[in-house]
């Protein structure tokens, strides 16, 4: 009986480490620059930069608005799931937009909650360091 219950202790120890060594390399990183594209009920809007800072869970996103603005927000990364947030003022009041999706390696796609707009779809995927957008006039 000593032994059984021994054995079993070591298979409980074995499936604590393999549970803890699988969520480590499950880990996600999204820091950097992504290409972002949301489709809206005219078609795609032009691709956009959006910058990524994440530390552990907690997400800081930085990118363009429709004309041009700066706009900044904050979220949370949690396995393979992302969202983030972005409030502002419109002529029809202050608006909140919610970004809610699954990462999956170099990719991300999922929705943008609008409000009382509804919600829109979106994809990302992640640039290569060194690569710029040519943007001609």
């Amino acid at each position: 009986m000593r032994k059984f219950g021994l054995f079993l202790f070591i298979v409980f120890l074995a499936v604590l480490w393999a549970a803890g060594f699988q969520a480590q390399a499950k880990k996600i990183d999204v820091n950097g620059v992504w290409e972002m594209t949301i489709e809206t009920p005219q078609g795609s809007m032009p691709p956009t930069d959006a910058t990524f800072e994440q530390q552990g869970e907690a997400l800081k996103v930085t990118m363009k608005g429709p004309q041009g603005e700066e706009m900044k927000g904050e979220g949370k990364v949690k396995a393979d799931e992302i969202e983030w947030s972005f409030s502002f003022n419109t002529p029809r009041g202050d608006m909140t937009i919610t970004f809610k999706g699954k990462i999956e390696g170099e990719t991300m796609s999922g929705e943008a909650l609008m409000g009382d707009f509804g919600s829109m779809a979106w994809k990302a995927t992640k640039k290569k360091e060194g690569t710029e957008r040519l943007i001609y006039h």
